[in-house]
This record gives structure tokens, C-alpha cells and sequence, in this order.
């Protein structure tokens, strides 16, 4: 395909509990755009109504792909050969990857004759160092089985990777960004020279900080025990640790706003739950500038990273020692992507609105582009 700045993207983004649909034009303006609640199962003809509405004008449509296993290092064009790879990796993201599916198969059924890309969450980690990528697990295992730490948000991440330059006026060359995707999943991701050299999330989208309804780092011999002791089933535990831990697990809620309501009326759980996910927050924070080897600046990004101003503000309590400072007036009036540097800080601070959207249409030109 040439000209193809000119190419108008059908982007197809399946979350857990929605499917968003946005058709960008050549500039990347939205055209149009429809969001689908998707809870139980994709509701089929709602999706060929929203696509007959005015989604179906595309040239092109780009697929966000949960997980790309050991194959899929970037986005790649979709072909049956492609498709079959892609059910095969379900068992790696059994959350998530049937609903990209079930979204792929269903836009495909009716526009069948627009060229497809699948463009991957796992893809913008998949040349960490061995050193970050890489489980202290038996040699074993790690030869038989597709055991590595994969990472996951990498559309946002790569689209900070992008982004953050532009906004600093600097080159990526030789910036160190530590990228935070702040939102019911959350994830932190430390970058170099516009490259992830590390992630918090690993092998699935558990590992790394709290989140709302997953638990985040959790010492594998308590699960063990819990296993071995308890008499819990292996279903009974995958549920919890996904869907009932995190800040639902201790405050009784996964939304951080009630969270945060709760506790300034002196919640004790929730305030405590704000400690925790505050604790676990700065701690891998700087687990990824130790990764870099120091920190030009700190970006804030996704739902609570881009909305929340006191959460930007808790977060960036105590680092301190990381050269970071706000300026309180900027935080809480930011709006879009937005500088918050306090005068005299040593490391920026920035909010980038996560635009996954334009990341999987300029994906999704390049690989039909070059053929």
C-alpha cells in the first residue's frame, strides 16, 4: 500500500468490559467513533450496526492483540496463517485474548476485503534484556515452555515512548522515561533511547503494582500455602487474585474515585488501601530509574494517571530523592498532555493522554506501507 498517510485506520480496541471502535483519518481526527459494552460476550449485531453507522469508510483496520507470545515481536499483517497463531497463544491470556477474537472474527465477517493488522500489547517488550525479560526458574522449564516475562500496555508505553520527546523538545536518544499507565490495570514501564528495558508486569498482567480488582506482586509461596493448607481450588484462586484483590480487596472497592472519597471521610480500609498501592507504586518507580540508571522524567498516563490529580500527587510524594516535584497548580488543573514540573525539580514531570488508538493506526500503516 503507498500513500499511506493517507490511510483511513478502523481501529478495533477489545477491552474486558468494552470494545471500543474509532475510525481515524489520514491526519489521525476521529471520524467517528463508537464504545460497545462487551461484560459476558460480544454482542455481534451491535457491533455491524455501530460498523454500518459510518465505521465501515476504512482503508485499513488495526487490531489491538492482548498478547503476541514469542512470535509476534511487531505488528504483523493478518492472514489465516496469522489467526491460527493467534488462537493458539489463548492459554498465555485466557482473559483477554478471546475477546480481540471474537472482535477480529466479527469485523472481518463484515468487512472482509479491508486489509487487517494485529498490533500487540506484549510487542514493545519483546526486546527487554535477558536480564529484565528472563524468570529464576529451572532451565527446564524455561527451554519447554514459553516461560519469560512478557509485559503488557506496551501500546501505551510506546506511545509515551513517542510522545514525551516531542513534549520535552529533546531526543529520545539518551532520555530515560519511566512511563506509568495508571488505570484498573496499571503497569509501569522504564525507557531508554525510546526502547523498554523493563516492565512490571511479567509472564500475565498480575505481576507489578496494585491494580483494582488484581493483586500485583504477591509472594508465590503464599499461594502455595493457600493451595496446600486451605483446600482452596486452583479456579477458586486464579479468581480472587484477578477479579476480588487489589484495591477491591482491601477497601471493599476497585474504583480508585470511591477509594479516595473514602478515604477522606476516614475509611480506615481505604486508607489504608491508598498506603498500600502508594507504598507499591514508589518502590517500583524506582525500581525502573535504578533500571535506567537515573531519571530525566516521569510520566503519568491511562484513566487515574491522566483524571487524578491527587493521585499524581501522592505518587510523586517521596521521590524526591529521584529529583521529581510538582507544581500543585499545574497538577490540578492539568488537562490533556501537560507539563507539571515544579520550578527548579531536576526531573520533568508529565501527563500524556494515552492514545492507543493513534500507536495502532500509525502501526497499522507502517506494516501495510512496507508491503
Amino acid at each position: 500500500m503507498t500513500g499511506s498517510g493517507s490511510v483511513r485506520v478502523l481501529v478495533v480496541n477489545a477491552g474486558s468490559s468494552s470494545l471500543k471502535l474509532t475510525l481515524l483519518d489520514g491526519d489521525d481526527q476521529v471520524i467517528a467513533a463508537r464504545e460497545l459494552e462487551t461484560r459476558d460476550e460480544l454482542d455481534e449485531a451491535a457491533v455491524h450496526d455501530a460498523l454500518s453507522a459510518g465505521l465501515d469508510a476504512a482503508d485499513a483496520i488495526g487490531h489491538r492483540i492482548v498478547h503476541g507470545g514469542e512470535r509476534f515481536v511487531a505488528a504483523v499483517r493478518i492472514d489465516p496463517d496469522v489467526e491460527t497463531a493467534l488462537r493458539a497463544l489463548t492459554d498465555l491470556a485466557p482473559l483477554h485474548q478471546p475477546k480481540s477474537l471474537a472482535a477480529l472474527d466479527t469485523v472481518s465477517a463484515q468487512l472482509p476485503n479491508i486489509p487487517a493488522v494485529a498490533c500487540f500489547d506484549t510487542a514493545f517488550h519483546a526486546n527487554m534484556p535477558p536480564a529484565a525479560a528472563t524468570y529464576a526458574l529451572p532451565a527446564a522449564w524455561r527451554e519447554r515452555w514459553p516461560i519469560r516475562r512478557y509485559g503488557f500496555h506496551g501500546l501505551s508505553h510506546s506511545w509515551v515512548a513517542r510522545q514525551a520527546p516531542q513534549m520535552l523538545k529533546l531526543s529520545s536518544d539518551c532520555l530515560r522515561l519511566v512511563s506509568c499507565h495508571l488505570g484498573a490495570g496499571a503497569s509501569l514501564c522504564a525507557i531508554a533511547d525510546g526502547r523498554s528495558v523493563d516492565t512490571t508486569m511479567g509472564f500475565t498482567p498480575l505481576e507489578g503494582l496494585v491494580m483494582a480488582t488484581r493483586s500485583g506482586n504477591v509472594d508465590p509461596g503464599l499461594l502455595l500455602w493457600l493451595l496446600q493448607h486451605t483446600g482452596m481450588a486452583e479456579g477458586e484462586l486464579a479468581s480472587a487474585l484477578e477479579h476480588d484483590s487489589g484495591l477491591k480487596g482491601l477497601a471493599g472497592s476497585g474504583d480508585m474515585r470511591v477509594v479516595l472519597a473514602r478515604a477522606g471521610d476516614g475509611d480506615a480500609a481505604s486508607t489504608l488501601a491508598l498506603e498500600v498501592w502508594e507504598h507499591r507504586l514508589r518502590g517500583q518507580i524506582a525500581g525502573m530509574a535504578a533500571a535506567l540508571g537515573g531519571l530525566d522524567a516521569l510520566v503519568f498516563t491511562g484513566g487515574i494517571g491522566e483524571r487524578s490529580a491527587p493521585i499524581r500527587a501522592r505518587a510523586v510524594n517521596g521521590l524526591g530523592f529521584l529529583g521529581v516535584a510538582i507544581d500543585m497548580e499545574r497538577n490540578q488543573t492539568a488537562e490533556g498532555d501537560r507539563e507539571l514540573t515544579a520550578d527548579g525539580a531536576m526531573t520533568r514531570t508529565l501527563v500524556i493522554q494515552a492514545r492507543e488508538d493513534l500507536e495502532i493506526a500509525r502501526q497499522t500503516r507502517t506494516v501495510l506501507a512496507s508491503g
